[in-house]
């Protein structure tokens, strides 16, 4: 997948309102069966110093936990920038918190790694 400005945002767009409405199917229908998610607060939630979490059934179970424990989870998106085959979304969460989320996507316009970041 080669992405543009109107792919990215399309993207970007749809992956925050699907968070936003807490709706898990919508949220998974984003990502690839093969996925990989590292990120520091993975580390914090399931308690594994790697942060990595590996699959599309144990992503599902780590986005659901994080659900419920941030039942007032809400994203704003700031910034997309892309490249061939990646995005970065940069938006504000709930607690004011500045995230930078590393997306690669395959062909088929599925996420199949993330990388995320955060300043606080």
């Amino acid at each position: 997948m080669i992405f543009t400005a109107d792919t990215a945002g399309e993207l970007a767009r749809d992956w925050v309102e699907a968070w936003n409405s807490h709706n898990l199917d919508r949220i998974m229908s984003h990502y690839a069966e093969d996925v990989i998610l590292i990120s520091p607060v993975a580390a914090k939630l399931l308690n594994e110093p790697s942060g990595t979490v590996t699959g599309k059934k144990a992503l599902g179970n780590y986005f659901k936990k994080g659900l419920e424990v941030y039942p007032d989870l809400k994203f704003e998106l700031l910034d997309v920038m892309w490249g061939v085959s990646s995005v970065v979304l940069y938006y504000i969460n709930q607690k004011g918190t500045k995230t930078g989320e590393f997306m690669e996507v395959c062909s088929r316009g599925k996420v199949t790694k993330v990388v995320a970041h955060y300043n606080g």
